[in-house]
């Protein structure tokens, strides 16, 4: 399929409903969301979208139960360690954005190193948020300008945020049927299409991919001109 978007950001929403449904513990829907991430890293390949941004642990995930947050590191380490061997074979960079200091020092070692194996990379870059929640974003970028001089532009500005070195987020997908962002990317979104999709993150596949893509195509953007 011949898409416009270059750049699909995603909230993965649902793994733990999709556990619930088949009476497993919450931790194996978010290793089935693991699976579902590496086949739509696939998918965006196939259909040469570049830049695949995604949710993967929010600032607000921190207040779960402390059992489930050491599962999601656990979960988390294991997923970095997969989709460096995954895009290192598909020609991809991995960026990991967010307040990466919440995590021990020994994850944020694996993180820089995973990323400085792929840096090399030229045909994709996927984009995982980690321990992060837009408005901290927005209030760690003021914070670096506050320390600058200058007339601060929105360009400027924007230079400062994790996602620099990435174009605005052209399509948005929420899976799981809920209808908001949740402190997902305010800042990048503000032109971007959003798709809403009642399938369980886990079971979202390349079917469900070109499903979003096609309705995309069927929407004008004029940018507000």
């Amino acid at each position: 399929m011949q898409t416009k978007v270059k750049h699909l950001a995603v909230v993965m929403d649902g793994n733990r409903r999709w556990a619930k449904k088949k009476g497993l513990p919450s931790y194996r829907g978010h290793q089935a969301g693991v699976q579902a991430l590496e086949t739509l890293v696939r998918a965006c390949n196939e259909r040469n979208i570049p830049y695949l941004t995604v949710y993967g642990f929010s600032t607000e995930n921190w207040g779960r139960t402390k059992s489930e947050v050491n599962w999601l590191i656990k979960i988390i380490i294991a997923a970095i360690k997969k989709y460096t061997v995954l895009l290192d074979k598909e020609g991809w960079r991995l960026q990991i954005i967010g307040r990466l200091k919440d995590f021990p020092k020994s994850t944020q070692s694996l993180f820089d190193k995973s990323m400085d194996q792929l840096k090399n990379n030229q045909k994709g870059v996927l984009t995982i948020a980690l321990s992060y929640g837009g408005r901290d974003e927005i209030l760690r970028a003021v914070e670096k300008a506050k320390k600058q001089t200058g007339k601060l532009t929105e360009k400027s500005f924007a230079a400062l945020l994790d996602t620099r070195e990435l174009p605005d987020p052209d399509l948005i997908i929420r899976t799981g049927g809920v209808v908001r962002l949740s402190n997902f990317l305010p800042w990048q979104s503000i032109y971007s299409e959003l798709y809403f999709s009642p399938i369980l993150w886990p079971d979202f596949n390349a079917k469900s991919l070109d499903q979003a893509l096609k309705e995309f195509s069927k929407r004008q953007q004029n940018l507000g001109k």
